[in-house]
């Protein structure tokens, strides 16, 4: 790609991320569950669970969070710290996909561990991650191995959350950081974590936004994996180093709302 073309590809998704970095992007997205909440640990932890079931269709997502922490009486930080332990039988029937009650029941578990010893669910994407690296991929492998790092931590479980390790490309991990880290003032995304940069992330590569920047050859590996999301990062970084994932408003717009 010349220098011309580079320009006029950054001018026309500069255009799509004005157009769907806004507020009405919000209600038909599972970013919509933790806008339901104002206490950080709240919006931390419904973030995280939506977007780990963020698999299917979008307003199914969006229903199975809300049942989800319907159980959890509308105040998850709040349950999941101070619930006794007959409280969790209300759980035994929650399903989405192949997500499942031993599921649920061991990220409560992990929940209540974490947030006894951390303020913000940040810490725990920070071990092992340097300033200096140029992407979060240190940071998630370590989280991966912390997350189950309790004694009872079910294999079944690992399935649902995913690591460069195992070459996923993480497309819902990183989904999840590009809510928390990205900065602006759109609405959208809520930018309170400090210490994870957004130059850090890596745009979340789900089926919309895979074929969306194949077609405008921002990826050219065959797979998609770890490898294949660094590379489209490493694309947008060309149109914005400091900010690169705000691009994935504009290639999952066009995919989703667009056909593109």
């Amino acid at each position: 790609m010349n220098i011309a073309d580079t320009e006029k590809l950054k001018h026309f998704l500069d255009t799509k991320v004005e157009e769907y970095n806004q507020p009405g992007f919000i209600i038909n997205d599972p970013v919509s569950i933790p806008h339901l909440y104002k206490n950080k640990q709240d919006i931390e932890i419904s973030g995280f669970i939506a977007a780990v079931l963020a698999w299917g269709q979008r307003i199914t997502i969006i229903n199975k969070c809300k049942e989800l922490f319907a159980l959890m009486d509308n105040a998850p930080y709040d349950f999941i710290m101070n619930h006794e332990d007959s409280d969790l039988k209300r759980f035994l029937a929650f399903k989405h996909r192949t997500f499942n009650a031993t599921d649920t029941l061991y990220f409560i578990e992990y929940f209540r561990s974490f947030y006894e010893k951390h303020e913000s669910l940040e810490e725990a994407f920070l071990i092992g991650l340097g300033e200096d690296d140029e992407t979060v991929e240190a940071g998630l492998k370590n989280f991966h191995n912390q997350f189950f790092s309790l004694e009872d931590a079910p294999q079944r479980t690992r399935k649902h959350i995913a690591t460069p390790e195992r070459k996923s490309a993480c497309k819902r991990i990183n989904m999840f950081l590009r809510w928390m880290v990205r900065k602006d003032n759109k609405g959208v995304d809520f930018g309170f974590w400090e210490k994870i940069k957004p130059s850090q992330l890596v745009c979340p590569c789900d089926l919309h936004v895979d074929r969306v920047a194949r077609k405008l050859g921002l990826i050219t590996r065959k797979q998609t994996d770890w490898q294949t999301a660094v590379e489209l990062t490493a694309h947008l970084k060309k149109f914005d180093a400091e900010d690169p994932v705000k691009y994935d408003f504009a290639l999952f717009g066009l995919g989703v709302e667009e056909k593109f």
